[in-house]
């Protein structure tokens, strides 16, 4: 089974091309830009399912007959900040933000909150849409707290300042295989996967 992820962002490709790989399941995951690159969309569902679907649906025509489209939407949902940047987080320091500026704008915003106040989770939603219109929809989280300041030189976006339960370093410092076993996409995989096997069953 082929799926195109809705994104161009190759750290997603490759995070979830090894997940599928551990799966052990015959599965290609590739990028928008193997299309011509992800149409512009405006993410304002307002909901991480919401803003996947319209992601997956923009994409759904580009791609070739019998694969199906994959979109991801995440973030992180912070207590102190009411569930923020959530939902926005890909866009947390303006429109034009790369993952650089949302990080330094949460260690920011987050600098007077002591610790113990400062719960978060990852949060992940997978949607597909298959080559008749068939959708599914997977979700994964992963409860932790943030750091007072970033640590760790692996990972992407957030995970610098995210440490899981249980863990004492940051998804950052964890590195890939411990990630891949624990992390909000891991856990949304998952379930992705889970439901492949029960199809082809």
């Amino acid at each position: 089974m082929t799926f195109y992820l809705a994104s161009g962002n190759a750290h997603k490709v490759g995070e979830l091309q090894s997940l599928a790989n551990n799966s052990a399941l015959t599965v290609a995951i590739k990028s928008a830009r193997e299309v011509g690159g992800m149409p512009t969309v405006v993410e304002d569902a307002g909901t991480f399912v919401g803003n996947a679907r319209k992601k997956a649906q923009a994409l759904r025509p580009l791609i070739p007959a019998g694969a199906w489209a994959l979109a991801d939407d995440s973030g992180v949902c912070v207590d102190a900040l009411q569930g923020g940047p959530g939902v926005e987080s890909a866009y947390f320091a303006g429109p034009q933000a790369d993952p650089v500026a949302n990080l330094a704008k949460l260690e920011a915003v987050m600098r007077d909150v002591p610790e113990g106040q400062r719960r978060a989770r990852f949060y992940c939603v997978l949607l597909t849409i298959g080559p008749d219109g068939e959708e599914q929809v997977f979700e994964g989280g992963c409860d932790g707290s943030l750091l007072m300041a970033p640590r760790g030189a692996a990972g992407f976006g957030y995970d610098p300042l995210f440490v899981p339960d249980g863990f004492t370093q940051s998804y950052a410092e964890l590195g890939d295989e411990v990630k891949s076993r624990l992390s909000h996409r891991a856990r949304a995989w998952a379930q992705l996967a889970a439901w492949m096997k029960t199809r082809k069953a």
